[in-house]
C-alpha cells in the first residue's frame, strides 16, 4: 500500500515538471512569433506609407501643358509649348524631363542641354515682349550655324534632341539655366525647332493639316500632352496651335 502510494506521488511530481516545461516552451515560441508579427508588421506598414506616397506622387502630380504657339517659315518651323507644374506637384527638375513628339512620320525625344549651351535658355521674354523674333542667315553665305538672331531664345541652336527654355513667371527664382526647377505658379515655355535647315527635329517644316503629338515627360508624376492639328493654310505667321 506505502509503495503503491510512493509511485503515485513520484508520477505526480513528474507530469508537473513536464507540464512546466512544455508551457515554458509555449511561452518562449510565443515570444518568438510574437516579436516576428510585430516585425513584419512594421515593415509592412513602412512599405506601405511608401507605397502610397509614391502612388500619391504619380497619381496626382505632373506636368501641364496649357498653351501651345507656332510660327511659320515656309510651314511651321516652331513650336513654343507652355507648361506648368500641376496642383500639389512637388519640384520638378527640367533637366530630368523630355519630350516625345511626332508628326505622323517621324518620331523626336528631346532633352534640355541649356546647362551645356547658355543660348538655349532665357530667363524672360525680350524688352519687346515678343515670343518669335526675326531669324535671319548671316552674312550671305548660307551658313545656318553662322546665324544671327534678335531673338528671346536662339532658336536656331535647337537640333532634333534638344529643346530650349523661355521663363515666363518665376516667383522664387527656382528657374535657372544649370537647374530648371518648376513649382508652384512657375510657367515656363519649352522650346523645338522643326526646321529642315539645321539638324530639326522632323527633318523639315511641319506641312498643312498635319496631326502633331506627344508627350511631355517629367521625372515623376503625370505627363503633358501634346495633340493639334496644323491649319489647313498657312495665311498668318504665328498661330495658337492648342
Amino acid at each position: 500500500m506505502e509503495i503503491c502510494e510512493m509511485l503515485k506521488k513520484r508520477d505526480v511530481g513528474s507530469i508537473g515538471i513536464g507540464a512546466m516545461i512544455v508551457f515554458i516552451a509555449m511561452v518562449l515560441v510565443a515570444g518568438i512569433a510574437a516579436s516576428v508579427l510585430i516585425q513584419t508588421s512594421t515593415r509592412l506598414e513602412t512599405q506601405a506609407m511608401r507605397s502610397g506616397q509614391e502612388t500619391i506622387g504619380e497619381v496626382s502630380t505632373g506636368i501641364a501643358v496649357f498653351d501651345i504657339e507656332g510660327k511659320k517659315v515656309t510651314d511651321l518651323s516652331y513650336l513654343a509649348i507652355t507648361v506648368r507644374a500641376r496642383a500639389g506637384t512637388p519640384d520638378l527638375d527640367l533637366n530630368e524631363t523630355c519630350i516625345m513628339i511626332s508628326d505622323g512620320t517621324k518620331k523626336a525625344l528631346l532633352t534640355y542641354y541649356g546647362w551645356s549651351d547658355s543660348n538655349l535658355f532665357n530667363s524672360s521674354v525680350n524688352a519687346s515682349g515678343q515670343l518669335f523674333e526675326n531669324m535671319t542667315i548671316s552674312s550671305g553665305d548660307g551658313n545656318w550655324s553662322n546665324a544671327t538672331t534678335s531673338a528671346t531664345l536662339a532658336w536656331l541652336n535647337l537640333t532634333y534632341e534638344r529643346f530650349g527654355i523661355i521663363v515666363l513667371e518665376d516667383a522664387d527664382s527656382s528657374v535657372a539655366q544649370n537647374t530648371p526647377v518648376i513649382n508652384k505658379g512657375d510657367k515656363v515655355v519649352l522650346a523645338i525647332r522643326c526646321s529642315s535647315v539645321g539638324s530639326g527635329c522632323f527633318g523639315r517644316e511641319i506641312p498643312e493639316r498635319t496631326d502633331v503629338f506627344g508627350t511631355v515627360i517629367p521625372e515623376i508624376g503625370s505627363p503633358g500632352v501634346i495633340a493639334f492639328t496644323t491649319p489647313a493654310a498657312y495665311n498668318d505667321v504665328v498661330y495658337d496651335l492648342q
